[in-house]
């Protein structure tokens, strides 16, 4: 390899070890009630005001939760919950806490 290509070569390892090592979280499965957007990112429930905001975190529960959905009057929120092995529906007070 010439002297010149061999910087450019270390360049590309490094960036693209970088860019490896990076975990890519995507906010998935928004569920919209009035003014309150519920949305799963990285594993967990997060909640934020429709016009933006801060986005609240509901759930910390170690297992996976994803598809929410709101009740009819926006004060529950069921979503799929994978705990232990296990792919089952909860709910929860669309405010957070406790599954």
């Amino acid at each position: 390899m010439s002297k010149k290509l061999f910087p450019i070569f270390l360049s590309f390892i490094f960036c693209w070890q970088s860019a490896q090592s990076q975990e890519a979280r995507l906010l998935r499965f928004p569920a919209v009630h009035d003014q309150q957007v519920v949305f799963s990112y990285a594993g967990d429930l997060y909640s934020v005001d429709r016009n933006g905001g801060t986005a609240r975190r509901l759930t910390t529960h170690n297992g996976y939760e994803m598809f929410p959905k709101f009740s009819h009057d926006g004060k529950q929120i069921a979503f799929t919950g994978q705990y232990d092995g296990n792919t089952e529906v909860f709910t929860m007070p669309a405010s957070g806490g406790p599954v």
